[in-house]
């Protein structure tokens, strides 16, 4: 058995681990940058940090008891992701600078081909590309005319100095929010450019003791027991406030959030710029312990009128005024739907994937679709991505995706029926309708199409759909059929 995994972030890491508990050890992860990590190695920008709390953002099968901080730096768990491709062996299966650019199903197996020319016959492929890893920028009058230096905040030069200098922050989301936190007190000025006001929930990201780390080298399972409470909070308290299973804890979360922005911000007049005209949730959650702060600094300004067009010497408001710059960063987020682009996906009969996804990505549980027999996704449509631990995630559809490869081990083109795909898909938009993101925003949850690509259920429910395959829902062939 021959195994293509497409990308050597956290996704294809857990691939990697849980084809060798298989016992399948030929496969090869193909990554088109020079280092693996994904979105932490992507993502170096000042103040970049995780807001899953650390001994939660891990896989279960390498504890961590190392981290310094309760939510950790993008750079520790970048370190964490080295980790682990070197203890599960999957370091030197990595091809790095192979951008994978087609993949057709043919004669029962996968003919893939990189940037770097034809690699052969796969038996099977898992895409494990993830979903932010296409930087989309602003369509804004003048974008290129800017003279000072400007850059998207996944391409972050970490030589950059900005200390005394006029730094400018378009986008206010979790990214933006963090820039602003770490750049204030350092750039000689920081203005915010903000369109829409985030609902930000306190989450003070504390130090990791010694002695806690210690107690935790010498007591695993204490570790471990952390880890089950950490998810019991996330999933069956946050998450399921969120998706509107836990009207309890969604109106505690609501609290939590007013009563934040009320007591941290002085200025009657910022508090009103800063206030939400939505639904707590519907957006995702902002979390952070020092947004607020360094937003009243002195040095630092909150803009929320419309911007007209950039220009050499900065941003020029729509009132005419001029915000003289030296450093512009578009913290303006992800193509998160371009899921595969452009990778050039031929399957059975020649059907080809972005052809099927015109209308909208669709799949089956988010990892197969039909008419692509043995081809896998971890973090596929309608993943559980935005409210949950992504690593939970990923490893649970590792461990699904490697069972249906069992089955192929077989000899067999494993691929799920098309009445089931749609009718799982069915479903999904049913549920969403009751969910807090159609309440009355626009977020990067709403795909081109204007349909939410989110999971509205619990998290309970994707752990049971994950538990193992059932393949009365699968069309099984000879693969060379």
């Amino acid at each position: 058995m021959r195994v293509a995994i497409i990308g050597s972030g956290a996704s294809g890491l857990a691939a990697a681990y849980y084809l060798r508990q298989a016992g399948i050890d030929d496969f090869t992860l193909f990554e088109k940058h020079d280092d693996l990590g994904g979105t932490w190695r992507d993502n170096r920008y000042p103040g970049v940090a995780c807001d899953v709390p650390s001994h939660l953002y891990r896989f279960t099968f390498a504890p961590n008891s190392e981290w310094t901080r309760r939510c950790s730096p993008g750079a520790e768990i970048q370190d964490y992701m080295r980790d682990i491709a070197r203890k599960i062996g999957a370091a030197d299966k990595i091809a790095y600078g192979h951008e994978v650019t087609e993949a057709s199903y043919c004669d029962g197996g996968w003919d893939v081909t990189t940037s770097k020319g034809p690699q052969g016959r796969f038996d099977a492929v898992i895409s494990a590309s993830g979903a932010l890893h296409h930087p989309k920028m602003p369509e804004i009058e003048g974008i290129d005319s800017f003279a000072g230096r400007s850059c998207h905040s996944a391409a972050w030069d970490e030589g950059t100095d900005v200390s005394g200098k006029r730094v400018g922050i378009i986008g206010s989301g979790s990214t933006g929010t963090q820039i602003t936190s770490a750049l204030a007190g350092i750039a000689g000025s920081l203005t915010l450019f903000q369109r829409t006001p985030q609902w930000i929930m306190p989450l003070p990201n504390h130090p990791i003791s010694e002695e806690k780390r210690q107690e935790f080298r010498d007591d695993p399972a204490s570790m471990d027991s952390y880890y089950h409470y950490l998810a019991g909070r996330f999933n069956d308290v946050f998450g399921d406030a969120v998706s509107g299973h836990n009207p309890e804890a969604y109106a505690q979360m609501v609290d939590a959030c007013e009563e934040n922005l009320q007591t941290s911000i002085t200025d009657p007049q910022l508090r009103a710029k800063l206030t939400p005209d939505y639904k707590v949730g519907c957006k995702r959650l902002v979390l952070s312990d020092s947004f607020y702060e360094a937003i009243q600094r002195p040095d630092a300004a909150l803009e929320t009128g419309a911007i007209k067009r950039i220009e050499p010497e900065g941003v020029r408001m729509a009132d005419g005024t001029l915000q003289e710059l030296d450093y512009l960063i578009f913290a303006t987020g992800f193509h998160a739907h371009s899921l595969c682009h452009p990778m050039r996906i031929v399957g059975r009969g020649g059907r080809v994937l972005s052809e099927e996804w015109a209308e909208g990505n669709y799949a089956y549980r988010s990892v197969a679709v039909p008419g692509f027999p043995n081809w896998f996704m971890i973090g596929g449509p309608n993943s559980p991505i935005g409210n949950f631990s992504y690593l939970m995630t990923a490893e649970h559809q590792a461990q699904f995706v490697v069972s249906l490869i069992a089955k192929a081990r077989e000899g067999l083109a494993v691929e799920p029926r098309a009445d089931v795909t749609d009718a799982y898909n069915k479903e999904l938009r049913e549920a969403m309708h009751g969910t807090i993101w159609v309440s009355g925003c626009d977020s990067w949850y709403f795909d081109p199409q204007g349909r939410v690509a989110s999971y509205p259920w619990q998290f309970s429910r994707f752990q049971m759909d994950m538990k193992r395959p059932d393949f009365a829902d699968f069309k099984l062939s000879p693969a060379n059929a």
